[in-house]
């Protein structure tokens, strides 16, 4: 799945349109050649090419077309209609993350998007903390563990603000329902000092106090695993776009949304629930941790 073309703009918003504008369309019982049939009827340029690369993300819908596709469809509620124009309206709006320039990888910019939208986020991790659940010293030592001398004092330090930004969603009004799963090496595992470390878990103590994150750990004594085949999350995003799998790793980022596969994964993710340690008892073992660290 290719997001590039997205840049700036706000990817959820772009998806939850599109997605609406052919869920519409099916209502109507219109095949995408009868829609166009009907779009021809009125103003404007239409193919079956064209609405194909709306309704996959492909192409961007402006306000006009999306005039013209409601009179196709004969939607005539008048708050639905205003509801979808404003979400055109909005739709290309600039992120936060632009004014950071190409000092951000290209490849981060629609995940800081979709992070933006998220409704729910349920994420795994064997090795690391979740970008979203780090203090500024474990993130700048994670960055430069990872790609040692690979960046300059400066880039090091607005790609820490940049990841700092991002945890700006959990101050929300409403708030994304947010569940990590760490595997208990995460905990142990020193990366910078032991002071760095200490505070890290304190502030995943104060984290998991939120009524809406939820953070349990996958005990040693697990064993073997769905949380073997490494890292992943699920994203879900506003209706009606369905949910959506995301892994990272030295290959880059990988966006799934084969329904098969993300079924797949969210049944991987419902085992480690079970198999992992009820939320009291992980706050126990990252206190025990975090006062194991001088």
């Amino acid at each position: 799945m290719t997001l590039s073309q997205y840049g700036g703009s706000s990817v959820v918003r772009r998806w939850q349109l599109a997605d609406t504008l052919k869920g519409l369309r099916d209502q109507a019982g219109l095949t995408q050649d009868q829609a166009v049939v009907k779009l021809r009827e009125g103003a404007g340029r239409w193919s079956a090419a064209k609405l194909s690369r709306i309704e996959t993300r492909v192409h961007r819908v402006k306000p006009r077309e999306v005039e013209q596709l409601l009179a196709a469809y004969g939607v005539t509620d008048t708050e639905l209609r205003f509801a979808l124009m404003q979400l055109t309206a909005t739709s290309s709006e600039q992120g936060w993350w632009v004014s950071f320039g190409d000092e951000l990888p290209g490849a981060v910019k629609p995940l800081l998007s979709i992070e933006g939208g998220l409704v729910a986020l349920h994420d795994f991790q064997p090795q690391l903390l979740h970008g979203l659940l780090q203090t500024p010293d474990y993130s700048r030592a994670v960055m430069n563990a990872v790609s040692p001398g690979a960046l300059g004092p400066d880039e090091l330090e607005r790609r820490v603000t940049a990841r700092m930004i991002r945890q700006h969603v959990l101050e929300r009004e409403s708030p994304p329902r947010m569940h990590f799963i760490v595997d208990q090496t995460v905990l142990e595992r020193v990366v910078g000092t032991e002071e760095i470390m200490r505070a890290q878990l304190r502030k995943l103590l104060t984290l998991a106090e939120r009524p809406h994150v939820t953070i349990q750990v996958l005990p040693r004594g697990a064993g073997g695993t769905p949380g073997l085949e490494g890292p992943f999350a699920l994203l879900s995003l506003p209706d009606p776009i369905p949910d959506i799998g995301y892994t990272e790793g030295p290959a880059g980022m990988l966006y799934i949304e084969d329904r098969d596969h993300v079924r797949w994964w969210t049944l991987r993710f419902g085992i480690l629930t079970e198999l992992a340690l009820s939320c009291a008892e992980s706050t126990d073992v990252i206190a025990e941790a975090m006062n194991s660290y001088a």
